[in-house]
């Protein structure tokens, strides 16, 4: 990545996570089928669980509309919202290492949570998600005045936060 000079290491360093995000984003709208799913559900389970937490199935669902995944222990069936299709890597990751923990401990309590620790996007992801439902809940804004497009081009924010 090419980044002018004349950036502070603060903007730099804000830049690239904008950047990693966009590449993020477009990595994430390969949309994965229900193999890959559970594919990278085994290979999640392997990294942060030592590979107990073994579903029998993973799969994507169109009947969630207020969840992001569900868990059924006693089948060992995991099933994702189709509404993840298209979020960043990290986020759908962590929603399936949420409902693999679920596989080793039923409920939300403490233990729950330290298996969730190990994943170092846990606060990050749970951040986008719940910016995600705060915006399905603001009201739609009203269409632009202007019909004309932006066509300035994208440049980082130097001013300051």
């Amino acid at each position: 990545m090419l980044i002018p000079a004349r950036m502070s290491e603060a903007e730099e360093q804000r830049w690239v996570g904008v950047m990693l995000d966009k590449l993020a984003a477009q990595e994430s709208k390969r949309l994965l089928g229900d193999a890959e799913l559970a594919e990278r559900a085994g290979m999640l389970s392997e990294q942060y669980f030592q590979g107990r937490a073994r579903p029998t199935s993973v799969r994507w669902v169109t009947n969630q509309n207020t969840r992001w995944g569900s868990c059924t222990p006693a089948e060992g069936s995991i099933r994702l919202s189709h509404r993840l299709q298209g979020m960043p890597e990290y986020v759908v990751d962590y929603v399936l290492l949420h409902e693999l923990a679920h596989l080793l401990v039923p409920g939300h309590g403490p233990r729950f949570w330290r298996l969730l620790d190990a994943y170092p996007r846990t606060e990050r992801a749970r951040g986008y998600l719940e910016g995600v439902v705060a915006a399905e809940r603001l009201p739609h804004l009203p269409a632009a005045r202007s019909e004309q497009p932006d066509t300035r081009s994208e440049q980082p924010d130097t001013r300051g936060d």
